[in-house]
């Protein structure tokens, strides 16, 4: 899809533009791998960046203070009494630095700095929606509309996550739709020659990611191709549940459960397959990855990964919690190697034409400008608009 970027000229005099990234923790997941890797690669010639949260821990927090300050606001719940401490506490701190943009990176983060930021009087004020809430209430998913009103514009990472938005009452002309990224020289295509042995799926033990449904589908699989093996990489509360659901299926002896990894890149390039059996996504990272890496994927016809896979060319869809037609799909790959290798080779293309962290990072950087340049607020960079 062709889209008009801005290439911004810096007026060499001026200083870079206070950039506030306000994430909720850095605990691993998809959101927080999106948001991180902004942080690290936004362009310091333009942008002073650091990074405020309500809780500082994380296994990737270390991730972000390599690059950025950290600063704490801790609350416990909104409506503890120290809530509006740490409220006064951040507007204080907003207006102290001279933020001119507050990026908010997810629920609670919306919902606590984009109202804060605009009492501290923050030119620019953006929000997210990376997912579909399928775990939210009725009650958080107001709070944020409500929150989202503070804000210039909501950017949604998928044309689904775009159709929540404007179905929860978020005006359209709000809406930016700025895909994930992914790390092109990290995750490099290896070539498979062998037949599909390993089976891998990465996403967090949770129940929208309904990892029942790949564990039954491997299961009907079992008896006619007995050397299929699976990894399922990723932590969660369902890890009792699915490793005793795993016993009762007797595949102790196919399924690995290999908890939270940093070394997704070369799990990756040792598996044959990938599947994703969520049955909610916006716009899965694991997924993205898995095609950068020119795997086969089977994923589920859902959400944001209606507009990720084109079914039969770069990867194949199945209906939510089919275990039957994703036991045939991963069958057909068994099947016929030169489809898979097909799909795998495809995946990759479309991912380097489409999801590298650069440009997904330049079209934020590209938003931020745009808006502070609408306020008036900023003088501190040139724009002439310029051809995707």
């Amino acid at each position: 899809m062709a889209f008009a970027l801005l290439r911004w000229q810096l007026v060499k005099s001026a200083p870079p533009i206070p950039v506030a990234v306000f994430i909720t923790s850095f605990h691993p997941g998809g959101t927080e791998n999106q948001m991180i890797e902004l942080i690290r690669r936004l362009d310091r010639r333009q942008f002073d960046v650091r990074v405020a949260c309500t809780h500082k821990r994380g296994a990737w927090l270390s991730r972000v203070e390599g690059v950025a300050p950290v600063t704490a606001f801790p609350i416990r719940a909104f409506a503890h009494p120290t809530a509006l401490a740490q409220a006064a506490a951040f507007a204080r701190w907003c207006r102290a630095g001279r933020v001119a943009v507050v990026h908010a990176s997810d629920l609670y983060a919306n919902i606590f700095a984009l109202p804060v930021a605009a009492l501290a009087g923050v030119p620019v004020r953006i929000g997210n929606r990376r997912e579909l809430n399928p775990d939210k209430t009725r009650a958080q998913i107001a709070v944020q509309r409500q929150a989202y009103r503070m804000s210039q514009a909501v950017v949604a990472n998928s044309p689904a996550a775009a159709a929540q938005l404007r179905s929860e009452g978020v005006a359209p002309s709000r809406i930016r739709m700025i895909p994930n990224g992914v790390d092109l020289d990290r995750f490099q295509p290896v070539r498979r020659e062998r037949p599909i042995v390993n089976v891998i799926t990465v996403a967090n033990l949770r129940r929208e990611k309904a990892h029942e449904c790949l564990l039954a589908a491997a299961a009907r699989l079992a008896p006619r191709y007995p050397q299929l093996r699976y990894q399922f990489v990723g932590d969660g509360p369902r890890a009792e549940e699915l490793g005793a659901l795993t016993r009762r299926l007797n595949l102790q002896d196919r399924v690995e459960f290999l908890g939270h990894r940093d070394d997704v890149a070369e799990l990756l390039a040792a598996a044959d397959a990938f599947v994703l059996p969520s049955r909610s996504e916006a716009f899965p990272n694991g997924a993205i990855e898995a095609m950068a890496a020119g795997l086969p994927v089977v994923a589920c016809r859902v959400g944001g990964l209606i507009d990720l896979i084109e079914d039969g060319r770069t990867g194949l869809l199945v209906p939510p919690d089919d275990p039957s037609a994703m036991a045939d799909a991963l069958g057909s790959l068994m099947a016929a190697p030169d489809l898979a290798a097909s799909l795998g080779r495809a995946a990759r293309a479309d991912v380097v034409a489409r999801y590298s962290f650069d440009r997904m990072v330049r079209r934020f950087e590209a938003l931020y400008l745009t808006e502070l340049n609408a306020t008036g607020r900023s003088a501190h960079a040139r724009v002439s608009p310029e051809a995707a």
